[in-house]
């Protein structure tokens, strides 16, 4: 409205114009890849004898669309949010500019930057989640690229050489031609996969084969997995204390719900719970990271109504549990439950959907731990100490409600530049591999076609930029962008653009990032049946529907660790700073 930006609109108006956004988006920038040539590789969907594929999410992801079976199953490519003809790679100016000097000069953590909107377990909460919709599987291990190194970069001299291992190739494909595609190893829904995993193989592995429910120990944790040295999950990902703690907690929120559902329905057999507790506990982490993480990290007003609408409707969640839906629309009545619609293009999750998800600064590169009990200092520790290896003998240490208080009285750092933390660009795995991860992070978009930051801003609505002072109003910061990409305004990194822009007032990620926020979140719940036509009593049972609609990030953690209401006192959202012990409730 007359150059005014959304957010800075009465809310009303700026809720349509997120509204507007949306709809032009659906229609714009969704791509489908799934249609370029193939060998007729990409995996075969096989049904389940007795039919059950068509009332529970199956290990692979396969028959969520019942009329194309293998639609976000695990093993197929990502899609794309820009036309394919700008998916593509620019192979001479894969190293321009250097990686390395982009992580130096405007990565680089110069102090710790905290995003005080947000409590630590946001940090934790979000890479859980990505864990749950996408991994490119590991990398080429003979095939690499060498990022040079200045003379005078300390990694010459301790280090040598810096070599990142290129993505794993699309096997499917005839040749490399452009545009690139690759393929997601885990199921594109929003189905827990992290937890459970992504074939029938693994999910078998961590259950405990007893009452539906999965196996945790009686000192409540996890199994090891027997040659990693880290928890046995679905999908572990880089780990670290925060991922453990999260996998532990639903763990057992399945295995509670399991014992609600044996209550309700004695009869049951093993596979009975389990399938169902799976449905319910997959359904309220999405609720949770709809209504929860998400105003948390945007709390603007018009956000925090469209999330809510996103699940509820614009009725309101009172309206809908007395009521029910009123109709198809999922204005009023939300997404959920709604009719399932892809809209332009197949359900696939994108690589710029990976891109924009690129929230590092978010981890600090020290932590602090407290007792829950009277908030007394317990430890202090590198992040390198509660990483890998080194999770599990950490959290023998220190109790698990100590570490959910400590998490909640801190801060993750803000992404933003200058805010990468120094462990990751300094990453050391436990295999002994050693990577700027900031670097590489710069890398994994230019080999894998993503956009630069101007011309995707322009293919995602919000205009090109035309100085380095539009992107942020920082001018030392504009002064090093202009000399790292000499000048060049149009080979800005996609990554460094969104960490530079000016955040809307309140918001923790950029605008341009948004922008597919508003997209794929809707899509993640639009596109799944199991979310809309299927969001049923008939599928996940009352007692499961109640169970999603009665529950949120804070009474699971009451529930599992009711020791903790103390800190909660006074606390609305779970992913906002808990109350530090020893002082007044607001």
């Amino acid at each position: 409205m007359f150059g005014i930006p959304w957010h800075k609109l009465p809310t009303p108006i700026a809720l349509f114009k997120l509204l507007q956004f949306r709809n032009a988006l659906r229609e714009n920038n969704l791509h489908d890849t799934s249609q370029i040539p193939n060998k007729d590789e990409l995996p075969k969907p096989v049904p389940s004898p007795s039919d059950r594929h068509l009332v529970v999410r199956t290990a692979d992801g396969s028959y969520n669309d019942l009329d194309h079976p293998e639609m976000g199953m695990a093993g197929t490519r990502f899609g794309r949010n820009v036309p394919l003809s700008d998916a593509k790679v620019d192979a001479k100016n894969l190293l321009n500019p250097n990686p390395r000097n982009v992580s130096r000069v405007l990565l680089t953590r110069d102090k710790f930057h905290p995003a005080t909107i947000l409590n630590l377990n946001a940090a934790s909460w979000i890479q859980f989640q990505t864990h749950d919709w996408f991994t490119h599987g590991n990398n080429q291990p003979d095939n690499k690229v060498e990022i040079p190194v200045e003379e005078d970069d300390p990694w010459r001299q301790e280090y040598g050489k810096m070599e990142v291992k290129k993505t794993l190739a699309d096997p499917t494909r005839h040749d490399n031609s452009n545009p690139p595609t690759f393929i997601n190893e885990v199921t594109h829904w929003w189905d827990a996969s992290q937890i459970y995993g992504s074939n029938q193989e693994t999910i078998n592995k961590l259950r405990s084969h007893v009452d539906g429910k999965m196996i945790i120990d009686r000192d409540g944790f996890l199994p090891m997995h027997p040659t990693d040295g880290i928890d046995d999950v679905g999908f572990p990902g880089t780990w670290w204390v925060g991922l453990s703690m999260l996998h532990t907690l639903f763990v057992k929120e399945h295995n509670a719900i399991c014992d609600r559902l044996k209550q309700e329905y004695p009869e049951w057999s093993d596979d009975d719970l389990f399938d169902h507790a799976r449905l319910i506990n997959a359904a309220l982490l999405a609720k949770i990271h709809t209504v929860e993480w998400t105003p948390a990290i945007l709390p603007h007003p018009a956000t925090k109504i469209a999330m809510n609408t996103n699940w509820w409707g614009l009725l309101g969640q009172d309206f809908k549990k007395m009521l029910g839906r009123i109709g198809d629309s999922e204005m009023l009545s939300g997404i959920i439950g709604s009719s399932t619609d892809h809209h332009t293009a197949p359900y696939y999750l994108t690589e710029e959907f990976v891109s924009v998800y690129r929230m590092h600064p978010l981890i600090p590169d020290e932590l602090e731990f407290y007792s829950h009990q009277d908030g007394r200092f317990v430890v202090k520790k590198e992040f390198r100490e509660v990483f890998g290896k080194q999770t599990r003998g950490f959290m023998e240490e220190v109790k698990m409600s100590d570490l959910f208080y400590s998490f909640g009285i801190a801060h993750p750092g803000a992404v933003t530049l200058h805010n990468y933390p120094h462990f990751l660009r300094q990453l050391v795995k436990d295999d002994g591999e050693i990577f700027d991860l900031a670097a590489v992070d710069i890398i994994r978009d230019r080999e894998r076609g993503v956009p630069r930051y101007n011309r995707f801003r322009e293919i995602m609505g919000r205009g090109r930029v035309k100085s380095f002072a539009e992107i942020t109003s920082n001018p030392q910061w504009a002064k090093e962008l202009r000399e790292v990409y000499n000048n060049d305004i149009d080979s800005v990194d996609l990554m460094v653009g969104l960490f530079a822009e000016d955040l809307p007032e309140g918001f923790g990620f950029s605008d341009t990032a948004f922008r597919v926020f508003i997209l794929m979140a809707s899509r993640r719940l639009k596109s799944d049946r199991f979310f809309t036509k299927d969001y049923r009593a008939e599928i996940y049972t009352q007692l499961g529907l109640d169970w999603i609609d009665n529950n949120s990030f804070l009474t699971v953690l009451r529930r599992h660790h009711p020791e903790l209401a103390p800190a909660l006192v006074g606390v609305e959202n779970g992913f906002a700073p808990w109350r530090r012990l020893g002082t007044p409730v607001k």
